[in-house]
């Protein structure tokens, strides 16, 4: 017999769904302590699927809201329920699926998707064949709401659609979605095309079987008069041009000249999905080959998709020029991630390639939701980087008419334009920014506050110009202007003008030391100025500027000027508080570039370190011990803290021994250095390997203890890891000299091994050359304090190490690096035999060795020369290029 509700059970329930939409807390609570205390009772769910698809006497949200808590049920605990109960539920929502509420289908729709999601898709084998038959039914409500729970379970589930493990249903259900893209309702047409998209990206076997269908269907609904139909022939499209590329190209003149009509529909969902296509397009090999011939159509609407539109400017209180006195709001404030430290050269910090394609963080932040200003913006953006100066002749006769045109939106999407091709476009742009970027100066002082801080924008995007030419002429008046802007009293702007001042530091760097007061004082005053959100970024806007003046910060005015205010905010901070994370990235930059002048403040501040490194791994061990009573601590706390002791070490060196000496920061290390978080041990390495170099006499006695583990983290799938674990061994072999030798055993295979992978990823600073590569200078400073022990693999890895330091400049790493090897030849000449050629290339790649690193080179050289004897040299000196042979004799006479 089938259940049925108790009246008042059923009343107590309605009730409870009745208050749970009051506004009042308390009434709220009351709710929730209710919801657990019925939950107890199993058929408490059956009463729920009741009110949802039975009970039509309650109002539609009652009825929606009794399913939405019955799916948080299945959710949670769909496992648990009686077989009799779970049935009831799966039986009323197939029954009821073409209820006469769009809401109400949908709502079963969602609770169809959380039981097959739970694993139940196997357990419910009736579920799909059922689905696909209710689509065939006359009722248009039934047929719609069983497409609407398929499109919901496509979305959820596509992969285990395609998979043997369920006999692979989309053999039928692919031909039978492609039937409806021909049905009369707009919506079913809609849900259909929906449910194929999701199997495009996948490849499902079932769908490439049935492209040519597909596309031809889709050609066959593209003006359909439904934007909602359109939306998804775009969307699959531009999924096409991903995966199948060779099935469009027959027709992609069509398919472009379709897609300019659909990036200017009338529908903003439907052209920003239209719009997706030149940004996936330009990826394609082709993209010049099949659009070259468009983009006298194509640059005109994608500059116009990039004004602001009405409703853009609504919710960005365009019109409001003064806010810098309300307070952010917490939701204002994106979270940050702090990226652990990197051991470089100097340790100048490797700035990720990737802070410049900053259309994303172009200007409408609050807007941070994509839009077709966004899309258009971008889209130009990668176009500019394909065809280069061969956009200008389609660009340049609009951007005249935008930049001075009277409209400030027209004005303002102009500026955005500059700026989107800047990357792009730069040297075609050259002759024209002698004239632009004193109009670009002048549009930091309009009157609109979105006009100025785009402005802030897109002259960051021509900084390394502006840095290259006479600084009196553009940089000063640019900086000028920027400084005025970074205490702009539009909150917008000053958050535009501190990021783009930051990026003319970055490419300024000591050009700035003549102005440091004068900028020093802005960004002070700025302090006293700013609300929440835009401190974050001030913070970055000072580290940066330590990072590219480095030690002419050290001068007491400065200090006197930039300290009090850190300081101030850094007692402020409670430890617990996530802005710790930016104040202490700049510390840890103002730190390294005062180094003796942070002295009289490094106290409280290396303290403070070492108490957050302290509490979060006194919490990581609760948490590990105990997870069901703690929470899991936040790691990040430890890395920036870690960094900033780093920053210490290196800023103040030896000076850093007597706070080492005091703290217990070694016994720390040794547990940060085995964390399971690889942004932990990455960080730790650093921190290590500053400390050798500053104050040796404490890690000493550690050097048992942390050897093991440095060479266990010898692991490149953990690159960042890897590195700096390679650069403390490295700074460890110049402190321990010859005490070395019981440690190479458990570090040099790996070295070895690492060195010899065909494409170990460079860092940054690597590929430019700037950077030495750390293992091949590690290999050669454990070779110059244990040449025995390590030159027996000279076979294995001379090769590879002569080619990855022939690029680098001459500096103390290269000098000790190629003293080692000159060592390990010495004790294995026969090792370097098979790769001369290649030493001889290292050799040539310095311009001016030390006096005695010379001779070493002299003595390896002529000793070959007489080993082999003049005929074999001969032989040898003909191989090699013409330049590295007039090298060789002019320097070294052989």
């Amino acid at each position: 017999m089938e259940w049925q509700p108790d009246e008042q059970g059923l009343q107590q329930v309605l009730q409870l769904l009745k208050d749970s939409q009051s506004p009042n807390t308390a009434t709220q609570r009351v709710v929730q302590d209710k919801l657990k205390q019925l939950n107890q009772f199993p058929d408490f769910n059956n009463y729920l699927i009741f009110v949802l698809t039975r009970l039509k006497s309650e109002d539609e949200p009652t009825r929606s809201l009794s399913g939405l808590i019955l799916k948080n049920n299945v959710k949670a605990h769909f496992q648990s329920f009686p077989p009799p109960v779970a049935d009831f539920i799966k039986r009323e929502c197939l029954n009821h699926l073409g209820d006469n509420s769009s809401l109400i289908r949908a709502t079963i729709g969602i609770l169809i998707t959380t039981i097959a999601s739970k694993g139940e898709l196997q357990m419910w084998p009736e579920l799909l064949p059922q689905l696909c038959n209710l689509l065939n039914s006359e009722d248009y409500n039934t047929c719609e709401g069983a497409f609407g729970a398929l499109q919901k379970i496509c979305e959820d589930s596509s992969e285990l659609l395609d998979s043997d493990a369920l006999n692979r249903p989309l053999n039928v259900m692919i031909p039978k979605f492609l039937q409806f893209f021909k049905h009369c309702s707009p919506k079913i047409r809609s849900h259909a095309i929906a449910c194929v998209n999701q199997f495009i990206m996948d490849r499902a076997q079932a769908l490439m079987e049935n492209i040519d269908t597909f596309i031809e269907h889709l050609f066959a609904l593209a003006a359909d008069e439904e934007p909602e139909v359109r939306r998804n022939v775009c969307r699959a499209l531009v999924m096409l041009l991903e995966v199948r590329i060779d099935r469009l190209l027959p027709h992609m003149h069509s398919i472009i000249q379709y897609m300019l009509q659909r990036t200017q529909d009338g529908d903003e969902n439907v052209a920003l999905e239209a719009c997706e296509f030149w940004l996936t397009l330009a990826e394609q090999p082709v993209c010049k080959e099949v659009l070259t011939a468009h983009l006298v159509q194509l640059i005109p609407i994608l500059v116009h998709g990039m004004r602001y539109s009405e409703i853009d400017i609504i919710l960005l209180k365009g019109d409001v020029e003064e806010d810098e006195a309300v307070p952010d709001s917490e939701q204002d404030i994106k979270p940050r991630f702090h990226k652990s430290r990197t051991v470089t050269l100097a340790h100048e910090e490797p700035h990720d390639g990737d802070e410049d394609d900053g259309d994303e963080d172009d200007d409408d932040d609050a807007l941070s939701d994509w839009n077709l200003r966004k899309c258009s913006a971008a889209a130009l953006d990668v176009l500019a980087n394909v065809f280069r100066e061969e956009l200008l002749p389609h660009l340049l006769p609009l951007l005249k008419e935008l930049l001075f045109h009277l409209e400030w939106v027209v004005k303002e999407s102009g500026i955005l334009v500059l700026g989107a091709i800047a990357e792009g476009c730069m040297q075609g742009m050259v002759p024209y920014l002698p004239e632009l970027v004193p109009h670009l100066i002048r549009c930091l002082a309009d009157r609109k506050a979105l006009v100025r801080s785009i402005a802030c924008w897109t002259l960051s995007r021509y900084a390394h110009w502006v840095v290259a030419q006479p600084p009196e002429l553009y940089l000063k008046p640019l900086m000028t202007e920027l400084l005025q802007r970074v205490l702009d009293g539009n909150k917008r702007v000053q958050e535009a003008a501190c990021s783009a001042f930051a990026t003319l530091e970055e490419e300024a760097c000591t050009e700035l030391v003549p102005y440091l007061s004068f900028i020093l004082d802005t960004l002070v005053f700025a302090f006293g100025k700013y609300q929440h959100k835009n401190l974050l970024i001030l913070y970055d806007a000072i580290g940066t500027l330590a990072d590219s003046v480095g030690h002419h910060l050290n001068q007491p005015e400065y200090i006197q000027k930039l300290m009090p205010p850190l300081i101030q905010k850094w007692n402020e901070l409670k430890d617990e508080d996530k802005d710790l994370f930016p104040l202490l990235e700049c510390l840890s930059s103002v730190a390294t570039a005062l180094q003796s002048g942070f002295l009289p403040y490094c106290e409280p501040v290396y303290q403070r370190c070492v108490t957050l490194v302290q509490k979060t791994l006194a919490q990581a061990m609760m948490y590990n011990q105990h997870p069901e009573q703690y929470e899991a601590p936040d790691k990040d706390f430890m890395i920036v803290a870690l960094d900033l002791l780093s920053g210490l070490a290196e800023g103040l060196g030896g000076h850093v021994e007597q706070l080492v000496a005091r703290s217990n920061v070694m016994t720390l290390l040794f547990q940060c250095m085995q964390d399971t978080m690889p942004e932990v041990r990455q960080s730790s390495f650093a921190l290590l390997g500053d400390l050798t170099k500053a104050c040796f006499v404490h890690v000493k006695p550690c050097i048992a203890e942390f050897m093991p583990i440095l060479g266990t983290n010898l692991n490149p799938e953990f690159i960042s890891v890897c590195n700096n674990a390679t650069w403390a061994i490295g700074e460890i072999c110049m402190q321990m000299g010859a005490e070395m030798q019981p440690y190479v055993p458990l570090v040099l295979n790996n070295l070895v091994e690492i060195i010899n992978r065909p494409n170990t990823p460079k860092t940054l600073l690597e590929n430019t050359g700037e950077q030495p590569p750390q293992k091949p200078i590690t290999i050669g400073r454990l070779g110059l304090v244990c040449p025995q022990e390590v030159a027996p693999t000279l076979p294995q890895f001379i090769r590879p190490w002569c080619t990855s330091l022939r690029n680098i400049r001459d500096n103390e790493e290269k000098d000790s690096a190629f003293r080692g090897v000159c060592l390990m030849i010495g004790a294995n000449p026969g090792g370097v035999a098979q790769d001369f050629i290649f030493f001889c290339d290292a050799v040539a790649s310095w311009l001016s060795p030390k006096e005695d690193l010379r001779e070493m080179f002299y003595k390896i050289l002529h000793g070959f020369r007489a080993q082999v004897g003049e005929e074999n040299w001969r032989r040898f000196s003909e191989q090699l290029p013409p330049l590295l042979k007039e090298r060789l004799a002019a320097f070294y006479g052989v």
